[in-house]
């Protein structure tokens, strides 16, 4: 499936872009299958670049089942127009780096990772915890949480930086594991199968085998035919996040349109309609209590009219006066001690004019 844009492929190495090459993800397909046919399952890519990768890994998955509509695939892209195209093949992309992602912890059946090659600029001035000095690692540590017990890890790196601390890493978090040369060297790759389990210590052989790769101990090409049991990505059930802490105008418009039936955008005449609405008439004569009360929130106003023809323009509000109180006590010593009381009075104050035609046309009236 030919969904990588011509201009981008002449920049792949240039921008540290690596995508996986079609004769290595034909190899690593037959590897894979689910493990229940039924239930939903999420795959994520966080280096997704176009979805290409993970589009053709959710077509294959797709056969195995009835309902393939249950498979969800999520991307994660630092590259604008990448991401843009990742949007259209996959069911969520974010357009933002990977460390801005909040994704919930084990809410993964499957780890697609082939993430950016290189060293990372160190920051001399920070103080802390050892940083990882390549972003193999570093896109791994930041990604693998939120793989599900159980989940699948399918790692595509240059085979060089499997040293001992990036060995370490793996074998503290995978169990099954099994590496292979990708079929394609033109970037010196391996793709790394791995099961994710509880944390229980590092399993030092696996350690000491991975380490030996970055000696000059190379693996086996990835075979076309698989043979072994394919590893089986788990059902991910439940509510789980996947968010960008930051996100511009123009994903924010294109996430409102593709889920505005789970908004409310749909009902905003409704919500906040901005019609007059006419009053009506209560069923009964408001009483003097529900005549003052109403005057002094401010629901009644506007021109009154007593029966002895005086003619009011009034308004009802309610203004808060503080009000003090000062106690006096001795205490067992001898001595005094003064505490002051601050308390909070509501006041129903109603102000009016007086339009009645007459000597008091125009007084103020100020009712409490």
């Amino acid at each position: 499936m030919a969904l990588i844009f011509p201009r981008l492929a002449r920049n792949f190495v240039r921008n540290g872009y690596f995508p996986t090459d079609a004769a290595t993800l034909e190899r690593i397909m037959p590897a894979l299958a689910l493990a229940d046919s039924d239930s939903p399952v999420r795959l994520l890519d966080p280096c997704c670049g176009e979805g290409a990768a993970l589009h053709d890994l959710k077509q294959a998955l797709a056969q195995q089942r009835a309902t393939p509509d249950a498979i969800r695939t999520f991307g994660v892209e630092y590259d604008r127009e990448r991401a843009w195209h990742a949007k259209d093949v996959l069911d969520t992309a974010a357009h933002t780096d990977v460390q801005d992602m909040f994704v919930t912890a084990r809410s993964m059946g499957l780890l697609f990772l082939n993430p950016p090659y290189g060293d990372v600029v160190s920051d001399k001035a920070q103080i802390g915890e050892r940083q990882p000095d390549r972003l193999e690692k570093l896109f791994y540590l930041k990604t693998v949480p939120w793989l599900a017990f159980s989940g699948v890890l399918v790692l595509i790196v240059p085979y060089y930086v499997m040293d001992r601390e990036f060995a370490t890493m793996i074998a503290r978090n995978l169990a099954q594991v099994e590496v292979f040369l990708a079929p394609d060297q033109t970037f010196k790759q391996l793709v790394l199968f791995g099961v994710k389990r509880r944390s229980d210590g590092v399993d030092t052989a696996l350690a000491a085998r991975l380490a030996r790769i970055s000696d000059g101990e190379l693996p086996p090409e990835l075979p076309e035919d698989w043979a072994a049991e394919p590893y089986r990505i788990p059902p991910t059930m439940g509510e789980f996040t996947f968010m960008s802490t930051r996100i511009d105008a123009a994903q924010l418009e294109h996430e409102l349109r593709r889920l505005q039936h789970a908004t409310l955008w749909t009902q905003f005449a409704a919500m906040f309609s901005s019609k007059a609405v006419k009053p009506r008439r209560p069923l009964r004569d408001l009483s003097d209590w529900h005549l003052a009360l109403a005057l002094a929130a401010g629901q009644i106003t506007g021109v009154v009219a007593g029966i002895d023809g005086t003619r009011l323009l009034i308004r009802g509000d309610t203004i808060k006066q503080k009000e003090q109180e000062v106690q006096i006590e001795e205490t067992d010593k001898g001595d005094t001690r003064t505490t002051i009381l601050m308390r909070d009075r509501f006041v129903p104050t109603i102000a009016g004019i007086d339009f009645t035609p007459g000597p008091t046309l125009g007084r103020i009236v100020s009712i409490r």
